[in-house]
């Protein structure tokens, strides 16, 4: 039988919750053996300039998926949240919620996959938290990470700043992590099993930047997709986009599971992608500089910006007719992301 967290009572204190975090979160991030200190707050080292910060909660069920659990999830998640500005992340921190009966070995492999993402990623989790609650007040494990990141000198990129002439680029196909979830979640099984592509974009975004490429707007199209992130994008700018719906990358499985489900790919939840708005004279560069990164390799560039109708996004079909593209009314795909 398998070991699970009792309930601790309340607060941070106690033998109990001491040896939690000395026994089995600690050990299972920071395998090196170096742990950081364990006081109200961490030292960073920041470099001059602007810093980047931001903070998000995965409350992802169920909480280990195809392709990954929340743990990486939430990682690559808050570095993927300052790539988006060009940022390169320093530290992030983690707080958990855990609930009673969570079995240990589940969060050991929550806790190991944040420590290879955080590894693999270059960042360092500096600082944290961790409360249980009484069974039935939350479910197994929720994360909240907030990330500090160094900010370009003099770059400034932005939703606002698409503008008529641009090209949206996308490094790869929608809809895998949305897909992958709800499977699971739902014990459906495909021919093709959807997996997430769940992955820090940092260094997809450096080698973006690094070429020289004119980027005005980098998102992350994670809960409601797509869509609902171009639309934001056009009604920011005050600009019209136009997609492709013959260009957006989809994959079999997740073609099929969508078809079977009622839903649109374009809607449903990726952590691995990143649109890009480029200027329309680097357009080629830009999609060449992604597709030579593992995770551009299927990069298309699946629509372009006018002028207006001013906040309209509007998709050219298969068949070549063409609709107005709405970003997502209510929640989906709930726990999703």
């Amino acid at each position: 039988m398998r070991d699970k967290i009792i309930l601790l009572g309340h607060g941070s204190g106690g033998q109990m919750m001491s040896d939690l975090i000395n026994d089995v979160i600690l050990p299972n991030i920071y395998t090196d053996g170096f742990f950081p200190e364990q006081e109200d707050a961490a030292f960073v080292d920041a470099p001059p300039g602007r810093l980047l910060f931001t903070t998000d909660s995965y409350v992802v069920d169920p909480f280990i998926f195809p392709g990954g659990n929340i743990g990486d999830l939430a990682v690559n998640g808050t570095i993927n949240d300052l790539a988006m500005r060009g940022g390169t992340p320093i530290a992030i921190s983690l707080g958990f919620i855990l609930e009673e009966g969570l079995f240990i070995e589940d969060l050991k492999t929550v806790l190991r996959s944040i420590g290879c993402a955080a590894r693999d990623a270059g960042a360092h989790i500096v600082c944290g938290d961790t409360k249980v609650v009484p069974r039935g007040r939350g479910d197994k494990i929720y994360i909240n990470t907030s990330g500090v990141g160094a900010a370009r000198d003099g770059l400034d990129i932005k939703g606002a700043n698409a503008r008529a002439g641009d090209v949206l680029i996308i490094n790869g196909t929608i809809g895998d992590h949305g897909v992958a979830v709800l499977s699971k979640r739902e014990g459906m099984r495909f021919e093709t099993p959807a997996v997430s592509d769940t992955a820090a974009l940092h260094t997809l975004v450096d080698d973006l930047l690094n070429s020289g490429v004119e980027t005005h707007t980098l998102r992350d199209p994670t809960r409601g997709g797509l869509a609902t992130v171009v639309v934001e994008i056009a009604e920011a700018a005050g600009v019209c986009v136009k997609l492709d719906e013959r260009s957006i990358p989809v994959s079999r499985a997740v073609a099929g599971a969508c078809e079977i489900l009622g839903l649109d790919p374009l809607l449903v939840a990726n952590e691995g992608k990143v649109i890009a708005v480029v200027a329309g004279k680097d357009a080629d560069k830009a999609l060449s500089v992604m597709r030579a990164h593992p995770l551009g390799r299927e990069a298309a560039i699946i629509g372009e910006v006018t002028q207006s109708p001013a906040g309209r996004v509007t998709m050219t079909s298969f068949i070549g007719g063409s609709r107005i593209i709405n970003r997502l009314p209510g929640e989906l795909l709930p726990m999703i992301c």
